[in-house]
């Protein structure tokens, strides 16, 4: 008899410690409810999709589920084909804070950095 042999897959998109630590900050202030946040890429922009990190009530059937130390951080079923091998980050400087996106799919952007073409 031939044994099945399974293995974890890793993640769709790898969370930085400074990502990993803003989603906890996000679940320590979530609304009531709130069972984790969604990463989804909404057609949006000059470039035709935008990233979109918002809270979640319930998991849908598709989506993709990464557990962090501070919180449940979800990908959009819909979504994960364009967001393969990324990186996501949070950084802060002086003037600006957000989650930033390394993703080796995007073939384009906009010159406002907010949206991107597969």
């Amino acid at each position: 008899m031939t044994e099945t042999k399974t293995r974890t897959r890793p993640a769709a998109v790898a969370l930085t410690a400074g990502a990993e630590a803003r989603i906890a900050k996000l679940m320590a202030a979530a609304p009531e409810g709130a069972i984790g946040v969604r990463l989804s890429t909404p057609r949006r922009g000059c470039s035709g999709l935008a990233y979109s990190v918002d809270y979640v009530t319930e998991e849908a059937k598709f989506d993709e589920k990464i557990e962090t130390p501070g919180g449940v951080f979800y990908i959009d079923g819909a979504s994960v084909l364009y967001l393969i091998g990324s990186v996501m980050d949070w950084v802060e400087d002086d003037f600006a804070a957000g989650f930033v996106f390394e993703n080796p799919n995007a073939k384009g952007a906009c010159g406002c950095g907010e949206s991107f073409t597969v």
